[in-house]
């Protein structure tokens, strides 16, 4: 049976982020994409002009009818807007147990517009951190997650050991915010292990890579990869999509190659 990929996010009416990037990635890494739309939102290159959260009975419905059917190996979450949704996400993960979680914990989009309303920050860390196979934050999500200003690579680290103390069984801490010369250094630390990813820092306003990110990692989770080499696989497979990235709007956004990038 071919292993299928849950994906419970956000819709972006742009195609280059969310629930898209995810279903785009998974079938670049050859896995079959499910997905519960947990928040929709209207938006394109130049930015999110509206967000409607669904009501929590129908994304359970979604969820539930996946796992019902589909041999769900990992989970992939995406935007959870409000706290209600995130409890609710946690209750049917603990119910239907897949084997890994990867958590890409959604607060900002590119724009700046505001995705996780803030009273929902204490229910992410206490119900999704400790299901958390991989979480996956920015700089600024790292922030708001540990509580404090992150301006170094030795600040990134301890962010990461951090959330792999507050329940995350494995952190990676994503470096493309640093504003320090070099490459862009994601951070992965998991109990007893360590590892830097390296890429080139390339000079365009991109879109979507996060979700592709997240969506990566969990693909290769579910053709059996470990932990540290669905990371390295993803974020090599991050760089690609970027490096031959274009722009379907008119925006100065550009978005992700998946299929390129896969080739």
């Amino acid at each position: 049976m071919v292993p299928s990929v849950l994906t419970i996010a956000g819709s972006d009416s742009g195609g280059g982020a969310g629930i898209q990037a995810d279903l785009k990635t998974f079938a670049a890494h050859g896995v079959h994409g499910l997905s519960a739309i947990a928040a929709l939102t209207a938006q394109h290159t130049r930015g999110v002009t509206a967000v409607h959260v669904p009501p929590v009975d129908f994304l359970l419905a979604q969820i539930d009818a996946c796992f019902d059917d589909f041999d769900v190996r990992v989970v992939k979450l995406g935007m959870l807007a409000e706290a209600g949704v995130i409890g609710a996400v946690a209750d049917a993960l603990e119910r239907h147990t897949p084997r890994a979680v990867v958590l890409d914990p959604v607060m900002v989009a590119t724009s700046g517009a505001r995705l996780l309303d803030p009273a929902a920050l204490d229910t992410l860390r206490g119900r999704l951190l400790p299901l958390a196979t991989v979480v996956t934050p920015n700089i600024p999500e790292a922030e708001l997650l540990v509580g404090h200003a992150i301006r170094t690579g030795d600040d990134a680290a301890a962010a990461a050991d951090a959330l792999v103390a507050r329940g995350a069984a494995a952190a990676l801490v994503k470096g493309g915010h640093l504003a320090v010369p070099g490459p862009v250094v994601d951070r992965l630390h998991l109990a007893g292990a360590r590892h830097d990813f390296e890429h080139a820092r390339l000079d365009i306003d991109a879109h979507g890579t996060g979700c592709t990110l997240a969506s990566a990692i969990a693909a290769r989770l579910a053709h059996d990869d470990d932990i540290a080499a669905a990371c390295r696989a993803a974020g090599d497979y991050v760089h690609r999509a970027l490096v031959g990235a274009y722009r379907p709007g008119r925006g100065d956004v550009v978005v992700l190659d998946h299929f390129g990038a896969a080739a």
